[in-house]
Formats: C-alpha cells, structure tokens, sequence
C-alpha cells in the first residue's frame, strides 16, 4: 500500500470565514472521492488544526492499493474536477509525502 501525505496553506487575502468555508469544500470534495477511484482505499481531511499548526492549514491523508493506484488517481477526472474546483485556487503552498506502507 501508498501513503499519500499532503500539507497545504490556504491563500493570506483569503478572510477567516471564506477560508472555513474553503476547508469544508475540500474536505466534503476530496473524501467524496473515495468509492470513485480505482485503488483509493481511504481518504481523510483535517481542517480543524490546532493554533500551534504555523506551516499547514489543511492536510489530506490518503492510501492507496499501490504506486499504479496514486498515478491514476492523479489524472483521475473525479479528482481533476475536486482539485481545480475546490482546491487549487484557494492554495498559496503545498507539500507532499508519499510512501509505502
């Protein structure tokens, strides 16, 4: 299995009520993916941090059944809709990690 680890920060003009509203758009978009994309095992979003969060405001923790999986979910059109819709636009940074389990 893979591990597909991403961090994001969501842009500064944004105010504190859009940014909530951005975060629950990603979360409702990015984990309705799950039962659509083939291999996609789990998906999960967390946008409630803690204060003491400085470098992340979002962060999306998926598996996956292999490295083949990660690759077609990248290009998935599912995903493609949810990240250029919901995701891309409202983000200033990202960092990924992926690993196998």
């Amino acid at each position: 299995m893979v591990k597909h680890i991403i961090l994001w920060t969501l842009k500064e003009e944004l105010s504190a009520d859009e940014k909530a509203a951005v975060k629950a758009g990603m979360k409702e978009g990015l984990e309705g993916l799950v039962g659509q994309i083939p291999g996609l095992i789990d998906m999960k979003i967390v946008i409630d941090s803690l204060p003491s969060s400085k470098n992340a405001e979002v962060m999306l923790d998926s598996t996956f059944e292999d490295e083949a999986s990660l690759k077609g979910y990248a290009v998935h059109p599912a995903h493609v809709a949810v990240a250029d819709g919901k995701v891309r636009p409202y983000t200033a940074t990202r960092s990924c990690l992926d690993f196998e389990i």
